[in-house]
């Protein structure tokens, strides 16, 4: 079983850039759950994913906070949330969260601590405020899809530890016996 990575970004570009590498891997619908300070770098990384998964590329991708969400169509929908302001789960439920995860897209939730998000298959990723332009990005699967994908990621971005600084050598999963 897989357990995780992490890496440290160096700046908001880098950050972006990491995004873009998951987004890159996407193919089908999944929810991705960031979690961290504010100006940890989620809105940077949730850039990087709609480069990656080719819709936001030309768009300007911002953080939805005082709208909720933001939809951004493309080969595969980007849907960005932002649940700072929300006052509760039946807030979730008035804007029909359960329903844009039946949509065939890709479903980004800042600020997913708010939230019970535990029950869900996809990624759930720390966000850490390390100094003004480093931060530490940690990464756990949720579910059998997204033990899949973190291990695609987690391949994909050993494969460019070269090509991005700053990047922990240390950014190679950990691997679990659950058998044990």
């Amino acid at each position: 079983m897989i357990q995780g990575c992490c890496l440290i970004s160096v700046s908001p570009e880098q950050t972006r850039e990491v995004g873009r590498i998951l987004g890159s891997l996407l193919e089908k619908p999944v929810v991705i759950f960031l979690i961290g300070e504010m100006g940890g770098g989620k809105t940077c990384f949730t850039q990087g994913i709609g480069a990656g998964i080719g819709g936001a590329a030309g768009l300007r991708v911002t953080s939805p906070s005082y709208t909720l969400m933001n939809f951004y169509p493309g080969p595969i929908d980007l849907y960005h949330f932002d649940l700072f302001r929300l006052g509760g789960g039946e807030d979730l439920e008035d804007i029909g969260f359960a329903e844009y995860l039946r949509k065939n897209g890709v479903v980004v939730v800042e600020w997913a601590d708010r939230i019970e998000y535990s029950g869900y298959d996809g990624l759930c990723i720390h966000f850490e405020y390390l100094s003004e332009t480093r931060r530490k990005l940690t990464f756990s699967a949720l579910g059998l899809p997204g033990e899949k994908l973190l291990r695609r990621f987690c391949r994909e971005v050993e494969g460019r530890v070269e090509t991005l600084p700053g990047v922990f050598p240390g950014a190679v999963c950990e691997e679990q016996d659950d058998t044990v």
